[in-house]
């Protein structure tokens, strides 16, 4: 069966164009200061750092499938999910700031400015909601409540 949502929480473009000059910067001043082998031995270094860890950031998703919301590492049944709240960037930043609830799960990207609250009624789940990161929050929203038993 297909995934009502789905949706890789990837790194954007200019990330990987400033992680590009930057590696071009380490390696005119490997180039410089150290031989040839050193210079491109560290830079290649630098590389695969930098590529674990955009791909590895960027790797999150978001997904609602067979009655089940995955984000990130967390899972929970959709029986469990309450409201769905779509949110722009001045509400996202309130509740993950000054309002936010130390209990909450969050999957927040710097580079995603709107988010979805989604609360989650499950008497055993001390979580009072999730705050998750998304290019699409409507579509996510409404992914949510069209899987919802009885929506």
């Amino acid at each position: 069966m297909c995934p009502v949502y789905d949706e890789r929480l990837g790194v954007p473009l200019r990330w990987w164009a400033l992680a590009t000059m930057f590696l071009a910067s380490m390696l005119l001043a490997f180039l410089v200061a150290t031989p040839l082998w050193v210079a491109l031995a560290g830079t290649a270094v630098l590389v695969i750092l930098v590529l674990t860890l955009f791909l590895g950031y960027g790797a999150a998703r978001i997904s609602v499938h067979d009655g089940v919301l995955t984000a990130g590492r967390a899972r929970i049944p959709l029986v469990h999910v309450g409201e769905v709240v779509p949110l722009d960037a001045d509400d996202t930043r309130r509740l993950a700031g000054r309002d936010a609830d130390a209990r909450a799960y969050l999957l927040l990207r710097p580079y995603l400015r709107r988010a979805v609250r989604i609360g989650i009624d499950d008497p055993a789940d001390p979580t009072p909601y999730w705050l998750v990161s998304t290019r699409r929050p409507e579509r996510l929203a409404a992914a949510l409540r069209r899987s919802e038993p009885g929506g």
